[in-house]
């Protein structure tokens, strides 16, 4: 597809009704009430459209100066929030949706992390200061593709190549070497043979960006339905080295979502580096939540390849929870590769257990802090203690019906009141 605009086929145009939506239009036709023909839609809503696929976000390129962009938007009633004005970027608001406006751009210098940027009016400039050829694809509210560095035939071919000079590229933001294999793995079946090289030539330059960063790519690529190939060939190039240092488990991880492809970024995590991953938290500076979620599939994942039994299994599903016992399934049985037992059976007794919280889920505790104030215990750490020995016997008895669960527990605060 040249640089001029070409018309989508009616097949095509199915996918763009997001493009006809009342808000979106009220943004458009704020813009060009400024300046006619001003505003092109482009990225990934143009990318994953054509592919067929709902885009998450919307993203607007303009001519519009911020200033004037704000101006024109404000003059429509539509909200506006400043939340990248240094880079040219506002968000507008219509009906309490959100819309990326940015004024085309162009570098004026990088250092590998961060650009300073004059606006433009040149779509053919903006258009070469992006990163691969697939992001760099406009349309305009009529739907004309304009195509200046031949994104569509790499969408076609299902190929990932940085715009021009992939040293180049890199060089003005060295996160672009994980996006690379990010986005590789999410639209091409292959990878491109210069943007590989790239990536290991300059891998060194991925030093300078912030944990932040590449523990967001990293997670994002983790995420998708199947990243292993993408993993490999960061390990092929030494890009995931300077990600982290220990040997991944790729294995694990393409097992991991052969089982579930839906799986998350920290099981994805949890399965490449296992024990090994131990102070990748920090590293990628992952939330408490994300962290917490890692560490806990490990360490549960163990107990569960030690094949309890059924009761067993109900008492640790009762201490860690439902959704903690779908982890560490997931996880115990991407890790299971072999021993003496068919991988079939294993598969067929891991699966059961994980299926566990559907048949059996966890009871509540029967008795707390009130009951033990009733029968007689003072208050203070004595209740806590009374609580938690009364648990563990009621756990031990298989969690046996309410009125076997409140004599057990009127047996240990007898106990704990005549020890005084």
């Amino acid at each position: 597809m040249s640089a001029g605009p070409a018309k989508l086929t009616p097949a095509q145009a199915k996918n763009f009704g997001w493009a006809d939506d009342a808000r979106v239009r009220r943004v458009i036709a704020a813009l060009e009430r400024a300046e006619p023909s001003c505003a092109r839609f482009v990225g990934g809503c143009v990318r994953d459209s054509l592919l067929g696929v709902a885009p998450k976000d919307i993203d607007v390129a303009t001519t519009l100066t911020p200033e004037q962009a704000i101006k024109a938007l404000k003059a429509a009633a539509l909200g506006v929030a400043p939340t990248g004005i240094d880079h040219g970027t506002i968000t507008a608001i219509a009906d309490h949706m959100g819309i990326e406006v940015t004024t085309l751009r162009a570098d004026v210098s990088t250092d590998g992390r961060r650009a300073t940027v004059a606006f433009t009016r040149d779509w053919d400039i903006d258009a070469r200061r992006r990163d691969f050829t697939v992001n760099a694809l406009y349309l305009t509210p009529v739907l004309d593709l304009y195509d200046p560095v031949g994104g569509f035939s790499d969408l076609q071919a299902r190929r990932v190549r940085f715009i021009g000079a992939a040293e180049d590229r890199i060089r003005e933001d060295n996160l672009r070497i994980l996006r690379f294999f990010r986005f590789s793995a999410r639209f091409a079946t292959t990878f491109d043979p210069a943007g590989l090289d790239a990536c290991a030539a300059l891998r060194a330059g991925m030093k300078i960006l912030s944990a932040e960063r590449i523990g967001d790519e990293v997670m994002k690529l983790l995420s998708l339905p199947a990243p292993q190939a993408a993993i490999s060939a960061m390990q092929a190039s030494g890009v995931l080295a300077e990600v982290w240092p220990a040997a991944p488990r790729i294995e694990v991880l393409a097992r991991l979502k052969a089982i579930d492809a839906a799986a998350g970024a920290p099981i994805a995590l949890a399965a490449l580096f296992g024990d090994d991953g131990d102070g990748v938290d920090r590293r990628l500076r992952l939330s408490n939540a994300q962290s917490l979620q890692r560490r806990m599939a490990i360490a549960n994942a163990s107990p569960i390849l030690g094949r309890p039994d059924e009761r067993g299994a109900r008492a640790l599903l009762y201490r860690i929870g439902a959704d903690r016992w779908r982890d560490a399934c997931l996880l115990a049985e991407a890790q299971f590769l072999g021993e003496s037992e068919t991988p079939a059976a294993r598969d067929h007794y891991l699966q059961n257990l994980a299926g566990l919280p559907d048949r059996w889920p966890p009871p509540r505790l029967p008795f707390g802090g009130k009951d033990a104030l009733l029968a007689g215990v003072s208050e203070g750490p004595a209740v806590a203690a009374l609580i938690k020995a009364a648990e563990a016997r009621w756990i031990d008895e298989d969690f046996p019906p309410h009125a076997r669960a409140m004599r057990i527990f009127d047996e240990e605060a007898a106990r704990f009141i005549s020890k005084g």
